[in-house]
């Protein structure tokens, strides 16, 4: 289901991007409406898919995952077969956290959350175990220079 998003929409998505956890009475403060069309709102954003969930953003170093990997993958295979193997392997390890098909010269991008290179190491046999990869390599991240989970809105 399309919908057209109105500066409104725009700034309750906005607000919510950066913390789900106001109430309504909070949320249509901020964004200068009143409770029940902001409630309204944002059940015709979550309708149409536009919302499609809220998290709560953990802490990586808090919970024991403070290493992230950009692990660069290149294949000699692309059929369907190995697609669907790849996939399954990528969907059984909870270790990474995103997970791109890129054009050019790497075939897929990873990001990996591990506690450390040792944790790394585990993650990278079990893959390599379970399908075939012609090239993998890994760049640790030094630093998390900037992290954001909220996508720009355009302006309309």
């Amino acid at each position: 289901m399309a919908i057209k998003i109105d500066a409104l929409d725009r700034k309750i998505l906005r607000l919510l991007q950066e913390d789900a956890t106001p109430g309504l009475d909070e949320i249509a403060a901020r964004v200068g409406s009143s409770k029940t069309p902001v409630w309204n709102r944002i059940r015709k954003l979550r309708e149409a898919g536009v919302i499609e969930r809220q998290v709560a953003i953990l802490d990586a170093e808090a919970v024991g995952v403070g290493s992230c990997f950009f692990v660069l993958v290149r294949t000699s295979r692309h059929d369907a077969e190995w697609l669907a193997d790849f996939m399954a392997a990528l969907k059984a390890r909870p270790e990474i956290i995103e997970a791109h098909r890129l054009a050019g010269e790497i075939d897929y991008l990873l990001k990996v959350r591990v506690a450390d290179a040792a944790g790394y190491d585990r993650f990278y046999r079990t893959l390599i175990e379970d399908v075939s990869i012609f090239s993998v390599t890994a760049l640790l991240s030094m630093e998390e220079m900037i992290a954001k989970t909220a996508l720009p809105l355009p302006a309309e």
